[in-house]
C-alpha cells in the first residue's frame, strides 16, 4: 500500500520541526523521524486509526501520536495523510476541513 503525504501535512511537520528546532535540532529530527515511522505503520495495517470524529466519514481515520492526531484517507489502494495537528486546537473551526481539500 502506497503513503502520500498532502502538501498542507508536509507543511504541518516543517512547521513542528521548525517549533521544537528553537530549542534542538537534534530532538525535531528525531521527533518528525517518529511521527513519520508512525505513518509508515499504516502501509500493513492501515485501519489502526480511529475513524475521525468531525468527519463522519469511515475512511477518514487518525492516528494518535503524543499531543498530535495525525489524519489521513484509507483507500483500498493508498493511504493519503491530511494533516497533522496538535490536539489542543479545535478543528471543527478549521476551515476548510482537512479532509475536504482533496
Amino acid at each position: 500500500m502506497k503513503i502520500e503525504w498532502t502538501e498542507p501535512a508536509i507543511s504541518d511537520l516543517e512547521g513542528i520541526r521548525n517549533y521544537i528546532r528553537r530549542d534542538s535540532e537534534y530532538y525535531a529530527s528525531r521527533f518528525i523521524g517518529r511521527i513519520i515511522a508512525a505513518v509508515e505503520r499504516l502501509e500493513y495495517f492501515p485501519e489502526m486509526g480511529r475513524r475521525v470524529p468531525e468527519a463522519e466519514k469511515e475512511n477518514v481515520r487518525e492516528l494518535l501520536f503524543q499531543n498530535y492526531r495525525i489524519m489521513y484517507r484509507a483507500d483500498p489502494q493508498h493511504i493519503l495523510v491530511l494533516t497533522v495537528i496538535h490536539a489542543a486546537r479545535d478543528i471543527s473551526q478549521k476551515e476548510p476541513k482537512p479532509w475536504d481539500v482533496i
